[in-house]
């Protein structure tokens, strides 16, 4: 998701065009037809010239189109006077994404955000029926609706249902604030895939876990995150890896704002994985979205060394520009080049990933009582024991490696039990 246009130059025309009949076949929509519109001089009416409105219409007409997608934004009195001139109903970028969303969002909380975002948007444009708010299908009623209702009766209705769905989201931010803290006494690293929608990360993520989340050649299959356990084959050690909702370029605040709670769990995470589609034309302009995207979150330069770059879908490149990607990749420590379909360069992910656990972990020695029989237990499940001594009195004293997240709950669970190497041994 992006509230930004700073990487739009980057983009030709035509990969702009390209995407957004993507999107319009990401809900099922049949395109009859696509065209670039160069506009020199917006109409504040219509936003296009005379002369382009007629050929639209005839367009139109002859393929008896009963949607027209503008790929930007346009005002409200420009959709209603698009609508009359083409005698068809007019959607614009932002409300095809909201509506893909609607329809993507599969738990509770996705669909309150998707829903508030929606409502917030259409409040300024009141140009469709509100009879979606006790609607029974999927997606926000942008495409269809039995006419218009008084304007007044539906500024009423959104009012109070945005202010319930705050209530409800607001419920819902404090049970995933729990479930947060839940996660951080769970003494694993998180590693969070991000990237632009259909970058492929649901099937490298299905690839590496081995699990069955939704991966298909579609924009923003993957919307409500999702998290699974990873074993890392070189020490046996654990972490969670968490799928997230795709970003995309131009999408207003209103969305970001809502998936804001969502979106934090990247940065609270101990890596960032960035898959790109290193496949793609606009590559460099998808990743510039990204980091925007991350920016606007929050994650400062500090923040940024947590993130490592995996270059996908290698199974498309031709075996030149394979061999020079994978050049770049092999010197530059932090990148991968990888197929998630193919399984080529997994391993190495892997081993990156079992790398920068390793690198983040600290040695401590803990004294542990006779007693403590469980807590000697979990720290051979949790680190790696590198000595072990069993003293006269029955108790033990153990030297353990753990990652940042591990060390932190072994801080709190052994107190003054856990000292620290000598400066001088920890140089070492």
């Amino acid at each position: 998701m992006k509230a930004q246009h700073d990487s739009d130059a980057a983009r030709s025309p035509a990969a702009k065009l390209e995407e957004a009949i993507g999107l319009a076949l990401a809900i099922d929509l049949e395109v009859a037809g696509s065209e670039i519109a160069f506009i020199s001089h917006p109409r504040p009416a219509t936003l296009f010239g005379l002369g382009k409105v007629t050929q639209i219409a005839d367009a139109v007409k002859r393929v008896q189109a009963e949607l027209v997608v503008v790929n930007g934004p346009i005002g409200p009195g420009q959709q209603r006077n698009l609508e009359k001139a083409w005698g068809t109903k007019v959607l614009e970028r932002t409300g095809l994404i909201l509506e893909i969303f609607g329809r993507r969002a599969r738990t509770r909380e996705g669909s309150l955000q998707v829903e508030l975002a929606h409502l917030e948007y259409q409040r300024t444009r009141l140009v469709r029926s509100w009879t979606h708010l006790e609607r029974q299908r999927g997606g926000f009623g942008f495409l269809g609706g039995p006419g218009e209702t008084q304007i007044e009766t539906d500024r009423r209705l959104i009012r109070e249902r945005i202010a319930k769905l705050r209530r409800q989201l607001g419920t819902v931010k404090r049970t995933r604030g729990l479930h947060r803290s839940a996660r951080k006494r769970v003494p694993y690293p998180i590693v969070a895939l991000v990237g632009y929608t259909n970058a492929g990360k649901s099937t490298l993520f299905n690839t590496l876990t081995k699990s069955q989340v939704q991966a298909e050649d579609l924009l923003f299959a993957t919307l409500d995150p999702t998290m699974r356990q990873l074993a890392l084959p070189q020490s046996g050690r654990q972490v969670i890896l968490s799928d997230t909702v795709g970003f995309i370029s131009d999408l207003p605040t209103t969305l970001v704002a809502a998936f804001h709670a969502t979106l934090e769990e990247v940065l609270e995470a101990d890596l960032v994985i960035h898959v790109r589609d290193i496949s793609h034309p606009d590559s460099a302009a998808q990743s510039a979205d990204v980091h925007d995207v991350l920016g606007a979150l929050g994650m400062d330069d500090a923040a940024r060394e947590r993130i490592v770059e995996v270059w996908n879908k290698a199974d498309l490149l031709d075996d030149d520009a394979r061999a020079a990607l994978d050049a770049r990749a092999g010197n530059d420590p932090r990148t991968v080049l990888v197929s998630a379909l193919s399984g080529e360069g997994i391993g190495d992910l892997v081993e990156l990933i079992g790398q920068y656990v390793q690198e983040s972990e600290r040695v401590c020695t803990i004294e542990l009582r006779p007693e403590q029989g469980a807590e000697l237990a979990w720290l051979y499940r949790t680190g790696t024991v590198e000595n072990r001594q069993d003293m006269d009195d029955g108790g033990i004293v153990v030297t353990v490696r753990l990652d940042e997240r591990a060390f932190a709950h072994a801080s709190q669970k052994f107190g003054s039990q856990l000292k620290l190497p000598e400066a001088s041994e920890a140089a070492e």
